[in-house]
């Protein structure tokens, strides 16, 4: 069975930093992408960043020069350095794995295909 756990999300305030994890088990995903959610408060899910498998990245221009994705798949692990957060960085942030997808949809969360249950990032004025 395969999960995915994210953990470092909490409470800071503007202009800080925060690093998520995600560690996955179950089976080795260090030749998939992996991906980063955000859904806030009274909004869809939106995508944030991704990495590829041969560590191609993505990210949404909202957050592009402030976020950092990397993987370590010896630990079968994904991070997300966040810096110079800002108020509507405030959001519920998923991990995600998808098993196959091209780098031209690895912002598309329909071809994910296993998810975490999130973790709380909120972000004080």
């Amino acid at each position: 069975q395969v999960q995915l756990v994210e953990s470092g999300g909490g409470l800071v305030q503007a202009g800080g930093s925060l690093r998520l994890s995600c560690a996955v088990s179950g089976r080795s995903f260090s030749r998939y992408p992996m991906g980063w959610f955000r859904q806030a408060p009274g909004k869809g899910r939106e995508f944030v960043s991704a990495i590829s498998w041969n560590s191609q990245t993505r990210y949404a221009d909202s957050v592009k020069g402030r976020f950092t994705i990397s993987r370590d798949s010896a630990k079968n692990t994904v991070y997300l350095q966040m810096n110079t957060l800002e108020s509507e960085d405030t959001a519920v942030y998923y991990c995600t794995v998808a098993r196959a997808i091209s780098l031209s949809d690895l912002h598309n969360q329909r071809y994910y295909n296993y998810w975490g249950q999130g973790t709380q990032v909120t972000v004080s004025s």
